[in-house]
């Protein structure tokens, strides 16, 4: 029996070179397919202007007849007439006499009279500093000598603004605080005056101002056995506690 096929001819010798080559092809397409992106389309809207065909129109002329401007008004000619009047009446010129007075001028003699004027006479009112003052001005209540006197004033003092002090209700919710320098003036009738302040924001002075409006009338300050004016300053401390 003749064999067909040629020995040499063997089909499964490729089997696995072409199965590899395969598996590779199929591979590759499975990541091109895998990672090929694809993007949504969004319809947009083009305007589309259509122009029409102009039509021609005839437009007739027409002839604007304007009339012509009025001619310009004639100048009235204003002739002068001149009549010569003849001098019939005598003017008599007016003579100013000087004023002054010359060394023949007689001066009368005249008695004036000066009434009497009455003189005021306005008292200075004197300032003495506190520190200085021979006398300070006597708080109610205090006594002692000068030194004593002014320890007792200044003692006072600090009661009157613990007793009258009300921390003003929005500067409290503003949180306003600091401290109020008040300057006033004790005058020669023992009066507090002359009250002035100045602080961080109005409403911490006009408290302050208030607290210093409320002492009491005091026996005067006395400088050379007489009553003077003395100035004082304070500071007022107004401050928030947090609790």
């Amino acid at each position: 029996m003749e064999l067909k096929k040629n020995p040499k001819a063997n089909v499964g010798r490729n089997s696995s070179l072409f199965f590899a080559v395969g598996l590779n092809v199929m591979l590759l397409l499975t990541y091109i397919g895998l990672e090929h992106k694809t993007y949504d389309r969004e319809a947009t809207k083009i305007d589309v202007l259509m122009v029409d065909d102009l039509i021609d129109e005839d437009i007739p002329i027409t002839t604007i007849e304007i009339a012509p401007p009025p001619p310009p008004a004639q100048k009235q000619i204003v002739t002068e007439v001149i009549t010569i009047v003849e001098d019939v009446e005598d003017v008599e010129e007016s003579v100013i006499e000087s004023t002054e007075i010359g060394q023949d001028d007689i001066i009368d003699e005249r008695e004036v009279g000066i009434e009497e004027v009455a003189v005021v006479e306005v008292e200075e009112e004197v300032e003495v500093p506190f520190a200085v003052i021979e006398r300070v001005p006597r708080f109610p209540g205090c006594t002692g000598n000068n030194a004593e006197l002014k320890a007792c004033f200044e003692k006072k003092i600090q009661e009157h603004l613990q007793k009258h002090f009300k921390y003003p209700e929005t500067a409290a919710e503003l949180n306003i605080h600091g401290k109020v320098f008040v300057f006033f003036l004790i005058d020669k009738y023992g009066k507090v005056t002359k009250v002035k302040s100045r602080g961080p924001d109005k409403l911490l002075e006009t408290e302050a101002e208030r607290i210093i409006n409320l002492l009491p009338t005091m026996e005067p300050g006395r400088q050379r056995d007489m009553n003077v004016a003395v100035p004082y300053s304070i500071p007022i401390n107004f401050k928030l506690e947090t609790q």
